[in-house]
């Protein structure tokens, strides 16, 4: 039998041993004598191979009998789900996946919980003591940086902390990230004025993004193939408790307490996981590398330079300044020949913090163009909504941040379910069902009468939840599970980096498209945050003032969601035109004891 053909477990789900993923995302085909046991596992693959490979936001789990591809006769280690790489500096690594008892998982899943917290929390609470903050400090202008400055870290440090981890391991790296976040917030709290503040959250974003990739990563790491399911939903439950305990914690400590307790209380919640982590995360052991380990420092200096001159750019472009203003062109133009720099060193690295098989491997290509269009199509109810429920439903802050909410109560909720859609269809053909049903929902909310009610953008918030859990779970499962351990905190970060810049790429696309509608509707003047303003005291203009920006409000917010419907567009075509038909889902043992 091929490597292309399959054997249906009882489970009708199908996997294959670790191979090289390279050509199209199938596994080469391959002699059964290739492979011999020694002892339960499988013996280094020969120089110069890939084995397959596996972010974010993400779950991983098994996959559905038209995903994966099965090679018969390959012999995989016990506790392992990965086979061995032997690199071409002569290095032979033998991986396995974390198998705690059950005694030590709980613990670790506490602990990535509350190490997700401290991430999910952070932006929410935040938000909602920006006026404090502003009236203690100053700095009204340039406040936006607390959140773009925080933004940036993240986003560019996410490929360097997926290769350390795959490099050094998973502990060192999560708990650096912790510490690193720890200080941050001890710095924001002691920051005397907003550039300082605004530094301090550097520094914070700097540890979120070892939290966001590192925490994903240990979370498949854990799980094996079929009950990944459980610790996403988990970690997605922790998202949805945070955007609606975010704003309340916020106010409520602007209101009794200083805002500086927003960062304080990080401390408590981030010294529990550290010494969870410390003290119950297990990693696989692994053979000495023949040769120490590289860093490729000048990959990641020059990620960093790029990702942060084009974040820059997407972020400030059209609000510090105009679009083909000299500052975007020349931050754009400086971000491309960079991002050709980045190229150029990774090419030549031993070991690249992007390695060039993040791209030629068809499964991971497409679930990155897929996912990044999902962090494109999320601005528009993320960043739109909450303006759109107060200038045109006349809704207050808290009234609208519940109508957003909503859909973070269907996403966990249906990406908990969605394996028993992927393991009976697989994960392409849910993840197509999923964003199919999401683009039919963004496209729906033009239609929503003017003004309208509060609860029927609630409903259409509250579907596209449970349509963007069967898109996302099955996809970040499915790349997670197509990876062996040393390469699957390089693949989740990728995803998750792909996300963050769709989101930035997103901002400042929809801005620019929600600001051209309202400056068409206004007589050529007029943009979204002014006219929001405006809105907030509707006493100071007559009836027929406030209708007309009201009405503006609701065509530029219609617009928007018009172009998240074209993103969940193009994530289809990805879907269907990219993406394998089967994922080659790397073949798991049974874990050695229950989970909890």
């Amino acid at each position: 039998m091929s490597a292309e053909e399959s054997t249906d477990d009882p489970e009708g789900i199908r996997t294959r041993p670790p191979t090289d993923a390279g050509r199209g995302g199938r596994a080469p085909r391959r002699s059964p004598a290739g492979e011999a046991r020694r002892g339960g596992r499988a013996t280094a693959a020969p120089a110069g191979t890939t084995p397959g490979t596996a972010a974010g936001a993400g779950p991983a789990a098994g996959s559905g009998p038209a995903d994966t591809a099965a090679a018969p006769g390959a012999a995989t280690g016990p506790g392992s789900g990965t086979g061995p790489t032997a690199r071409t500096r002569g290095a032979t690594e033998t991986p396995g996946t974390p198998r705690a008892d059950a005694a030590r998982r709980g613990p670790v899943v506490a602990a990535l919980m509350l190490g997700m917290a401290l991430a999910a929390l952070d932006g929410t609470i935040v938000s909602t003591v920006v006026p404090q903050i502003v009236g203690d400090l100053g700095g009204f202008t340039v406040f936006s940086w607390l959140f773009s400055g925080y933004l940036l870290a993240v986003t560019v440090t996410l490929p360097v902390y997926g290769k350390l981890s795959d490099t050094f391991g998973r502990k060192p790296v999560l708990i650096a990230g912790i510490v690193l976040f720890l200080a941050g917030s001890v710095l924001c709290a002691a920051a005397w004025n907003m550039a300082a503040l605004i530094a301090f959250r550097v520094v914070q974003g700097l540890g979120g993004g070892a939290l966001q990739g590192t925490v994903q990563t240990i979370a498949a790491d854990l799980y094996p193939l079929k009950e990944r399911p459980r610790i996403q939903a988990r970690l997605s439950t922790v998202w949805a408790v945070s955007a609606v305990a975010g704003p309340a914690i916020g106010g409520l400590l602007a209101s009794y307490a200083d805002w500086r307790w927003i960062f304080l209380i990080n401390l408590p919640v981030g010294a529990v996981a550290l010494w969870l982590i410390a003290r119950h995360l297990r990693e696989p052991s692994r053979t000495r590398p023949a040769a120490r380990p590289r860093i490729d420092w000048p990959g990641a200096l020059a990620i960093f330079a790029a990702g942060t001159l084009l974040l820059t750019a997407l972020v400030q472009g059209g609000i510090a300044w105009p679009w083909l203003s000299a500052p975007s062109l020349a931050l754009l133009g400086a971000s491309a020949l960079l991002v050709a720099v980045v190229v150029v060193i990774e090419r030549r690295a031993a070991e690249p913090i992007i390695p060039g098989w993040v791209w030629r491997r068809r499964t991971i290509a497409a679930v990155n163009l897929a996912l990044g269009a999902l962090g494109l199509l999320m601005v528009a109810p993320t960043v739109f909504l909450p303006t759109y429920a107060q200038s045109v439903l006349g809704l207050g802050p808290i009234a609208a941040g519940f109508v957003l909410s909503v859909m973070t109560l269907s996403w966990p909720v249906s990406a908990a379910l969605s394996n028993r859609v992927y393991t009976r269809i697989g994960f392409r053909r849910t993840a197509i069902v999923g964003i199919t049903l999401a683009g039919l929902i963004l496209a729906a909310f033009p239609l929503l009468p003017f003004p309208g009610e509060p609860w029927q953008p609630a409903l259409i918030m509250l579907l596209l939840g449970g349509a963007l859990g069967l898109f996302q779970l099955p996809l970040i499962v499915g790349v997670q599970s197509t990876v062996g351990w040393s390469e699957r905190g390089t693949t989740t970060a990728s995803v998750l980096f792909c996300r963050q810049v769709g989101q930035s790429v997103g901002a400042a696309l929809f801005g620019a498209v929600a600001n051209t509608v309202l400056a068409a509707r206004l007589g050529g003047t007029g943009d979204l945050d002014s006219v929001a303003h405006a809105l907030a005291d509707p006493s100071s203009m007559t009836t027929e003032a406030t209708d007309h920006l009201r009405r503006a409000v609701d065509a530029a917010v219609d617009y928007v969601y018009v172009g998240a419907a074209a993103a969940a567009g193009v994530a289809l075509l990805v879907l269907l035109f990219v993406a394998p038909r089967r994922f080659p889902v790397i073949d798991e043992p049974k874990p050695d004891a229950p989970v909890r």
